[in-house]
């Protein structure tokens, strides 16, 4: 799955990366290294501008809030569990369907946290001596420091409480696809941790190779049968995973000292 990640490119860096045409400043978000559901996130999509004579898609940068809202509810309170997608059933399932057939974005991150039960503690778990283990998080990025972007959709769902001049007429929601955890070797792994993301967790986000963004964005593309091809997992081995510190289960906690590599899993959260 995916329920926490790093966000701190600029737009600027961002643009260049995903060549986008158009973007807001005011639009701008501040580096987010502990990203959760139903914050505000960027997006890459290819869409017509609004208002534009010209009805060609354009790649733009956008400001969404991660929890997708279906242009068909009555309420944006199912929001926080809609942060994840599966590959496996997206195209057939009805809060889904039509985002993935005209609505795809990428979702640029610098990588994303898991979260593994040492196995000391899972001992104690298994023998009753202690209800809630402590985790240790991981954060798992690209080997080579690239992008990390994330196959998403997106809908737009209008508040019918408010009139069509009120800034929060609209909104703009997204959700992130997972897919199964690669059981191949990671590129670099921890000494003492896991090596292979499965062992992290059994799901990951959907990581989208740069030679597959065109095809993932073009919104032209809408038969549902070849639109599953693109969900495909990337090439094995692109990964890599490190402990980092427990501050990060904390939501408040926000800094890239969220991100800094320990040594190896903090004390009584040993893999």
């Amino acid at each position: 799955m995916c329920g926490r990640y790093a966000s701190s490119r600029r737009p600027e860096d961002l643009a260049g990366i995903f060549e986008i045409e158009k973007w807001e400043p005011e639009e701008t978000l501040e580096p987010d290294y502990n990203v959760a559901p139903t914050k505000e996130v960027y997006a890459v999509l290819d869409r017509p501008l609004k208002d534009a004579d010209d009805k060609r898609p354009v790649r733009q940068l956008r400001k969404l809030k991660w929890g997708l809202v279906p242009s068909w509810s009555k309420n944006p309170e199912g929001a926080a569990r809609m942060i994840n997608a599966r590959a496996e059933t997206v195209h057939e399932k009805p809060s889904y369907r039509r985002a993935f057939a005209t609505r795809r974005c990428i979702l640029p991150a610098d990588g994303y946290f898991e979260w593994v039960t040492g196995k000391g503690e899972r001992e104690l778990e298994v023998e009753g001596k202690k209800k809630r283990p402590r985790k240790q998080p991981y954060f798992v990025l690209p080997a080579d420091g690239s992008v990390f972007a994330m196959a998403g959709l997106y809908e737009f769902w209008r508040d019918r409480t408010l009139p069509d001049d009120h800034p929060g007429a609209w909104w703009a929601t997204c959700s992130v696809i997972t897919t199964e955890a690669e059981t191949t070797p990671l590129a670099v792994a921890p000494e003492d941790g896991p090596h292979a993301l499965a062992e992290i967790h059994p799901r990951m986000p959907l990581m989208l190779t740069s030679d597959r963004w065109d095809s993932w964005l073009d919104p032209a593309r809408t038969d549902l049968d070849d639109l599953r091809g693109l969900l495909a997992p990337p090439p094995a081995g692109l990964m890599r995973a490190y402990p980092v510190t427990t501050a990060v289960s904390n939501v408040r906690n926000n800094g890239p000292e969220l991100l800094k590599e320990l040594e190896g899993p903090e004390e009584g959260t040993l893999f």
